[in-house]
């Protein structure tokens, strides 16, 4: 069975993208391609703190991340080449729609004093980013477990040729994007 979300790109976006923007064939309409969430930790904190950061995204996503290690050895920053330094997870297909009509839906409103995202966090390639301050957002997270409060950041990679095109799906997928004055 198809997510919701999915569902509604196929019967209601994609043909009203067709209408606005005038394509020619289904296979131009730009549609949402992955979802990239990442977790970056300092590397000055304990080893554990990635281990917790692995945990919490693994309980918002349902995926194993991918632990992160750095490249190189910086002495300014007190950095080992190799040493783990965050996390991230690729969701595509069903469990990128199903993460997608969950953040919009119900975590971004949980957020305190939220009028809407910036329209202007778009890449110029038509691929979206925004940063979150808190994983406690999230209703799978249990807040007695929090030992620290991390950020991430989340990107939303789509097919679309411009920014536009992009903030047009993206808006009509239900990402609340705050009106310009």
């Amino acid at each position: 069975m198809k997510p919701r979300l999915q569902q509604k790109y196929e019967e209601a976006v994609r043909p009203a993208l067709m209408e606005k923007w005038h394509y020619g064939n289904t296979l131009q309409v730009p549609r949402v391609e992955k979802i990239i969430i990442h977790m970056g930790v300092s590397s000055s904190l304990e080893k554990v703190a990635v281990d917790d950061a692995a945990r919490d995204l693994t309980a918002i996503t349902g995926r194993k991340p991918v632990i992160d290690k750095s490249r190189k050895s910086v002495a300014n920053f007190k950095l080992r080449q190799g040493q783990a330094i965050g996390c991230h997870v690729t969701l595509r297909r069903e469990v990128m729609y199903e993460f997608f009509d969950r953040l919009v839906a119900v975590t971004l409103p949980r957020i305190r004093d939220f009028r809407g995202l910036s329209p202007r966090a778009f890449d110029g390639r038509g691929n979206y980013s925004l940063g979150l301050d808190d994983q406690s957002i999230f209703p799978e997270i249990d807040l007695d477990k929090i030992k620290r409060h991390q950020g991430m950041d989340i990107t939303i990679v789509t097919t679309a040729p411009t920014n536009e095109e992009a903030r047009d799906l993206l808006k009509m997928l239900g990402m609340p994007f705050a009106e310009g004055k």
